[in-house]
């Protein structure tokens, strides 16, 4: 059973890519260093699945968990969805790249085109980021496209209030925030989608190997063997 109380809303993400486990996972209080310099006692980011999430409400969790202390990691921020369609969201984005400083446009607003720092810049909205707390938080976020390493071979967890096949109903249209992105401009789809292919491959390749491992370690166990081994003095 998936807790939904406190701080006990991150569910496991199991080896496979395409299903989702309903192991709880609590997340613990930690405090000082970066996301990738955990030694010591502190405790490891939590490191997100973006996969099947919902924008807004993923965006919200996480600036909840970062004002928390906790460090995030949210990767595959290509396959998070939104909900409406994809042309809605263009015309969205096109009246949000009207949107410039006359005077100076290199001050800002910058239009991002990257899923991942769109997503970034969806939770920086969240928090209190001019404030010394919100820079602090904003400075315990991480997002990637794809699953690059190290993070391909640590376990990465899901948000249950999040995830599109739970929160938006069956008959809802919906886009994906990485076809956005390609639409407005972002050039590197292909090559992250080439990268996450061969992943994959190795990911299957371990999880096969581990399999059979697991397999011969179970037949041995189950094995009789005390009785022979006794008369040896072991």
């Amino acid at each position: 059973e998936i807790m939904m109380s406190g701080r006990n809303i991150i569910s496991s993400f199991k080896a496979d890519d395409d299903s989702l486990a309903t192991m709880p996972f609590k997340a613990k209080q930690t405090s000082g260093g970066r996301a990738g310099r955990r030694t010591g006692g502190g405790a490891p980011a939590i490191i997100v699945d973006g996969k099947g999430h919902l924008l807004g409400r993923l965006a919200s969790i996480v600036a909840k968990q970062l004002l928390n202390g906790e460090h995030i990691v949210v990767v595959r921020c290509e396959e998070i969805m939104m909900s409406g369609s994809l042309f809605r969201k263009k015309l969205k984005y096109a009246r949000f790249m009207n949107l410039r400083c006359n005077v100076q446009p290199a001050k800002g607003p910058f239009h991002l085109r990257a899923p991942s720092k769109q997503f970034w810049r969806t939770v920086r909205g969240m928090l209190p980021h001019k404030t010394k707390r919100g820079m602090a938080a904003l400075g315990r976020l991480k997002v990637f496209d794809g699953v690059p390493p190290p993070y391909d071979q640590k376990k990465r967890v899901c948000v249950p209030d999040a995830l599109k096949a739970l929160k938006l109903e069956t008959h809802r249209k919906f886009s994906v925030l990485g076809r956005l992105a390609q639409e407005v401009g972002w050039n590197y789809m292909p090559v992250v989608a080439k990268l996450e292919e061969k992943r994959k491959v190795r990911s299957a390749a371990f999880y096969a190997k581990k399999k059979a491992v697991a397999q011969i370690a179970a037949k041995a166990k189950a094995d009789n063997t005390s009785d022979f081994l006794k008369q040896y003095g072991y």
